[in-house]
């Protein structure tokens, strides 16, 4: 299947999940634009690979679902992928001891997306403002990231300014700025 990157929504909308449209039309209602490349369901990093490639210039994130160890507390952070997540640097910056994955039935109830979604696009359907947003500085520091429409079965490039500056605000949330070690 050759990879092709599309400008803004498709066209054929058939087979497609309403999340996915949902997520469309929120970015279409903010005049966000963006490029999408269409594919089979992408569940690792490694099969995120030649998407990625399709994507260039844009920084592909891991986006990974956390919480404390309580489960009352809920965390987004989105690292650059040629990055590690280390429990304890994190934690220390966000005052919260012991950070782990989040139950898959949180991230289904807060966010609308399943395992392999993962995306801060999600964070439009979290209308009780569970989660909290936390972005790796090398993010913010690219001009586009790359990201899922909260189905994995489609990649978007979206310019960095406009998630934050635009679509952060629409939803309601900010975020909260993280240093990770290479």
């Amino acid at each position: 299947m050759d990879l092709v990157l599309l400008s803004g929504r498709p066209e054929d909308t058939s087979g497609r999940e309403e999340k996915e449209l949902r997520t469309y039309d929120f970015l279409d209602s903010l005049g966000i634009s963006y490029e999408r490349v269409d594919h089979e369901a992408a569940f690792t990093m490694e099969a995120c690979k030649a998407i990625d490639e399709v994507l260039q210039p844009a920084v592909i994130c891991k986006n990974l679902f956390l919480c404390n160890r309580q489960q009352t507390v809920f965390y987004l952070l989105m690292i650059r992928d040629d990055k590690k997540f280390h429990t304890k640097e994190i934690s220390g910056q966000i005052g919260s001891a012991r950070l782990s994955f989040a139950p898959e039935a949180f991230m289904e109830e807060f966010l609308d997306i399943t395992p392999g979604a993962v995306s801060v696009l999600g964070l439009m359907n979290d209308h009780g403002k569970n989660v909290r947003l936390l972005v790796d500085e090398d993010v913010l520091k690219e001009e586009y990231f790359g990201c899922h429409p909260c189905v994995n079965t489609a990649s978007l490039r979206l310019k960095t300014k406009d998630v934050f500056e635009t679509f952060l605000p629409a939803t309601g949330h900010d975020y909260t700025t993280v240093v990770l070690t290479a």
